[in-house]
């Protein structure tokens, strides 16, 4: 069933939204996506072609999910956060089609990270604010915040600016991270 819009909020004619999803305002859900009952997606968001988002997930406000995302319950993204094209979730650690109790592996996603095409995200893990997983990473362990990781599994790279410009590229973060960029200077 297709929820009730206000006339801010826009879903394509082939998008299903189910009766108990939450969109927010100006919030725009594309071509063949469905948002399960019990999802939250927040104000100003994009929701591509394709994309599935499943009960109980919540996304923040003003977030970017590319075309052929999925996006499964226990995963909870933050504000201002762009996932790329075909990146996946998932939700259960010991996966086996026949077990009747397996139990949901939570992940979250932190304010303003980005996650690149083709990236996996093993549920469990958390991505911290800013941080930048690089296309077909497969992430196995905690990002931190402003943390660069790429590869499979996914290794530091480096520590990037809320721009997503790389400004270290030491093991450990810099005490001020200066962006020659941008100019914007964060403190850890």
């Amino acid at each position: 069933m297709t929820a009730v819009f206000d006339p801010s909020q826009h879903a394509h004619e082939t998008a299903i939204v189910e009766t108990g999803a939450s969109i927010g305002d100006e919030t725009r859900v594309w071509h063949h996506a469905h948002v399960r009952g019990g999802a939250t997606v927040g104000a100003h968001c994009v929701i591509g072609k394709n994309v599935y988002i499943d009960t109980q997930v919540v996304i923040g406000d003003r977030c970017k999910i590319q075309n052929n995302v999925s996006v499964y319950h226990g995963v909870t993204i933050g504000d201002d956060v762009f996932v790329g094209p075909a990146a996946t979730f998932t939700n259960d650690l010991v996966p086996r089609a026949f077990n009747a109790d397996w139990k949901i592996t939570e992940t979250t996603v932190g304010d303003g990270a980005s996650i690149g095409a083709n990236a996996t995200i093993v549920c469990g893990n958390r991505l911290g604010a800013y941080s930048m997983v690089a296309a077909g990473a497969t992430v196995t362990h905690d990002v931190a915040d402003h943390e660069l990781v790429a590869g499979t599994p996914a290794r530091h790279l480096g520590w990037v600016c809320r721009c997503g410009r790389v400004v270290s590229r030491d093991p450990q973060p810099p005490s001020v991270m200066q962006c020659d960029e941008c100019r914007e200077k964060v403190a850890e």
